[in-house]
């Protein structure tokens, strides 16, 4: 009888431990990877949706399949309390609140709003933009009330995991722009005059960086940590080398990815430990009021790329090519369809990819096709 319930004690054990195993696989195989589609810059001035296009929807779905949708919010929103504008003419980029709603049918969920033209509006503008974005439930980070609020991390929770986001902007923000103790702004870094290649910003506003990163790393299963920089290089197909030097720092404080936009140009991707550096993205939504002809075509040329991650570990990235329409649908005068973006097709993927790689040989990263045609893998 002993014996007997000896072997039905190691049966039930078996059944238990196989169960086990079972569950276990079935929870990792019903895990998907964390999946973060970031893109070039939305300077947006004109809702989208006035005059909608057929690739509105395609991008839509892409963003859409993601967890996570982010850009740079590269336009200060008018509302209650905002105040007039800090500069004139065709560089002032301001729009009502409802390209915040364009951009959330578009499915952005994420943005930066650390910029140069964050402050386009004055103080009361970037507040406006604060409750504006607040009120739409679009997670953003770089600017607040006080520098602290600047500073600080976003959340956004998803099934997949979740996702932290830490902006700061370098370059070109105006007097009265960055937040400090007491003012509302932009959470600024600032580049110190004469200094060398490999520290280049103030250490005082780059620890307030990488603390706040850190602090996103232990509550969040990916930090993206984005800066906008607009501090010329020596060179314009590559990054200055103290941009390099910190992204690397904000990578080792615990960013899972860097992400960076300034010159509406696209630069090229490292990979970091492992984890990903996106120089400058270029341009998602590029609605200047500049004259034809002021940029060249590679402004109107960029990728979205659809990240992937478990936790904080890269797993690979897809980039499908975007061309933006130089000119408007009703010519020069129409700016409200300026600077829509497509999904690029044939010889203009090709040419974009091929752009990509090349910006990207520097930095040892290696770009092959993807598995659908017009589309590029980052290879890991």
């Amino acid at each position: 009888m002993a014996e007997q319930r000896r072997i039905l004690a190691l049966g039930r054990r078996d059944l238990l431990a196989a169960a086990a195993v079972t569950s276990l696989g079935r929870r990792a195989r019903a895990a998907p990877p964390l999946r973060v589609a970031v893109c070039g810059q939305a300077l947006i001035q004109h809702d989208l949706r006035t005059s909608r296009w057929p690739d509105f929807d395609r991008i839509a779905g892409l963003f859409a399949a993601a967890d996570v949708a982010f850009t740079d919010l590269e336009t200060a929103i008018s509302g209650p309390g905002a105040g007039p504008p800090t500069r004139q003419g065709v560089f002032t980029h301001a729009a009502g609140p409802e390209v915040l709603d364009c951009l959330k049918a578009l499915r952005v969920t994420m943005l930066a709003h650390a910029n140069n033209h964050a402050f386009d509006l004055n103080t009361g503008g970037i507040l406006a933009a604060i409750a504006a974005m607040d009120a739409r439930g679009l997670v953003h980070a770089g600017t607040g009330r006080t520098l602290a609020a600047a500073a600080a991390p976003a959340y956004q929770r998803t099934p997949s995991g979740t996702v932290a986001l830490v902006a700061m902007a370098s370059g070109q923000i105006r007097d009265g722009g960055a937040a400090t103790e007491t003012r509302p702004g932009v959470n600024e870094a600032r580049r110190i005059p004469g200094s060398g290649p490999a520290t280049g910003l103030d250490e005082a506003d780059i620890g307030r960086v990488l603390a706040a990163v850190g602090e996103a790393a232990r509550q969040a299963d990916l930090v993206i940590m984005y800066h906008h920089n607009h501090v010329p290089a020596p060179d314009p197909d590559r990054p200055p080398d103290w941009q390099q030097t910190l992204a690397h720092r904000c990578i080792d404080a615990g960013a899972g990815m860097f992400v960076s936009h300034g010159e509406p140009l696209m630069l090229g991707v490292e990979l970091y430990r492992g984890r990903p550096i996106f120089y400058d993205l270029g341009s998602l939504i590029f609605q200047t009021a500049t004259e034809a002809g002021h940029y060249g075509p590679a402004t109107w040329q960029s990728v979205i790329a659809e990240c992937r991650f478990d936790g904080a570990r890269f797993l690979g990235a897809t980039l499908t090519p975007v061309q933006m329409n130089a000119a408007g649908v009703g010519g020069a005068a129409d700016l409200a369809t300026r600077g829509r973006p497509s999904i690029a097709t044939g010889e203009d993927a090709a040419a974009i990819l091929a752009l990509l790689a090349r910006l990207s040989e520097p930095f040892g990263t290696r770009l092959r096709d993807g598995e659908k045609p017009g589309t590029g893998e980052i290879a890991v």
